[in-house]
């Protein structure tokens, strides 16, 4: 707690980019990165109900409902 307040946020995530960077290597990063987008938009769409299988579920019961 006591970096936080010698430290911006900035630098911390300047600090944390430096770590990442010599942990997983230069050309490891795009590769997680391009996961991590992935990962992002598949929850998204998750969470608005726009994925196939959700819209799909949702016409099948709008189908038996009439």
């Amino acid at each position: 707690m006591f970096i936080l307040g010698v430290v911006g946020p900035g630098q911390i995530m300047i600090i944390v980019l430096v770590i990442v960077l010599l942990f997983f290597g230069g050309k490891k990063i795009p590769e997680l990165m391009k996961g991590l987008g992935k990962g992002v938009k598949e929850f998204k769409d998750a969470s608005k109900g726009n994925d196939a299988s959700s819209s799909t579920e949702v016409s099948k019961t709008e189908a038996e409902e009439k």
